[in-house]
Order: C-alpha cells, then structure tokens, then sequence
C-alpha cells in the first residue's frame, strides 16, 4: 500500500484529545490534526518525536490533516487504525499472508453475530474463513501486545469467532503489527485481563491466531513477517 502523496514532516506537540493531536511543522507552525487511533497509544509517542501527517486535499474537512506516523528513535510506528484493514485485505488478494490463501473470494464488512461486521470474509465453494483484524502498536518487556487499552469491543469479536467455530466455520483473529523494534506477540493481560482470558480460551476452541509485521515507512505499508505467539 503505497501512499498516493508524498507525507509531510514534523514533530508531535501533545496528543491533546482522543482524535486530536498538535503537530510542529518544519517551518515552525504548529498545527492540530487527526489522530485516527482510538486507543491509548502508549508506546507510541512523546513530545518531539518526528512524525509524518498526509494531506486530505479537502480544504472544507474541519481537520484537513491526518496522523500517519510517529519515529521512536528506533523504528516508524503507524498509526493510522483506519488504513489496517485494506492493507490486510490487499496482502490476502496478493497471497502475502500464508495462513489465508486459497480463498476466490474476499468481501469486507460484512454483517455477523449480534450486531458485528466481520473484517474479512473469504470463501470459496466450500470453505467460509471470517478474519477479524486488529491493529497493534503497543511494546511492553520487549514484546509486541495487544490490546493498549480496555477493549469490550475486541472481546465481543472474540465471543463472535468463538461462535463462528461452533457453526462449523473458521475464524481467525489477525493481528498487524506496526513496528518493528520488539520479539514476540502477546496479549496485554495487566491491561485488559478480559480480553487475555477470553483469548485463550478462543484458541481452545478453534479459533486461530494469525500475527503478521508491518513495514512502515513514509513511502507506504507493506506486509513483512510472521511473527510468533509467546506466552
């Protein structure tokens, strides 16, 4: 997934709201922007940190730019939440992602359970595989881990793919991860203890767990790496 516009460079200010962050640009202006991450993002920034924002090209957008990155010191780290499903999706279509090939079929958003929408739905003639997707940039004792805040709604997918087993199907819980400067993937259970619980149970079950790296980097996001589970 390469971007269509060159991103622009800057540094982070403050994360001032949830969707808002203030960003100094190289001429010095500092601008407030979009922050499509609806999580804590801890981990994922500090004061000074470089960062890159895309431009809508909307002048009416009441925010007309948009946080893409942020740079540790060691790595980009994406994110831009709202970009990870059509990145997945494009990797599946291409056969990138081992564990999901074979499937004729790739439809997205589509309607499941009580009131969900499956990320990914691939089929064929005789096969349904529903993929949830899960956008992780949380690094914690050198581990990648998910989730970086409470997430009742990620535990009802669980819940979900849980029942998409017992109905005979496959499920597969997809985590992508944006950033490359940890080992090993990890449910964050001193955060959600629900969520690490009802995880392990799922994979009990038949649900499977998929983690894949993200290259990150101002040109684009590519799908890179397996990365394994560890406890």
């Amino acid at each position: 997934m390469r971007f269509s516009n060159e991103l622009i460079a800057g540094t982070i200010v403050k994360r001032s709201k949830r969707f808002l962050a203030d960003v100094r640009l190289q001429d010095g202006r500092v601008m407030t922007v979009h922050c499509p991450n609806s999580g804590s993002m801890k981990t994922c920034w500090e004061p000074g940190w470089e960062v890159r924002i895309s431009d809508s090209g909307n002048p009416k957008r009441k925010l007309r730019y948009t946080l893409e990155m942020v740079h540790n010191g060691r790595c980009w780290i994406g994110v831009h939440t709202g970009r990870t499903n059509g990145l997945i999706r494009e990797a599946v279509a291409s056969g990138s992602i081992e564990e999901l090939r074979g499937y004729t079929d790739i439809q997205t958003e589509r309607p499941y359970g009580k009131n969900s929408r499956i990320d990914l739905l691939l089929q064929d003639r005789n096969r349904r595989c529903y993929v949830e997707v899960k956008h992780v940039t949380l690094v914690e004792d050198g581990r990648f881990q998910f989730p970086d805040a409470v997430t009742t709604r990620g535990q009802k997918h669980l819940v979900e793919l849980m029942n998409v087993v017992r109905a005979g199907h496959r499920a597969v819980a997809f985590f992508a991860v944006h950033r490359s400067d940890a080992r090993g993937f990890k449910t964050a259970g001193h955060i959600d203890a629900d969520y690490a619980g009802l995880f392990e149970k799922a994979l009990l079950s038949g649900v499977e767990a998929v983690v894949y790296r993200v290259e990150v980097d101002p040109q684009g996001l590519w799908v890179d790496e397996r990365v394994s589970i560890v406890s």
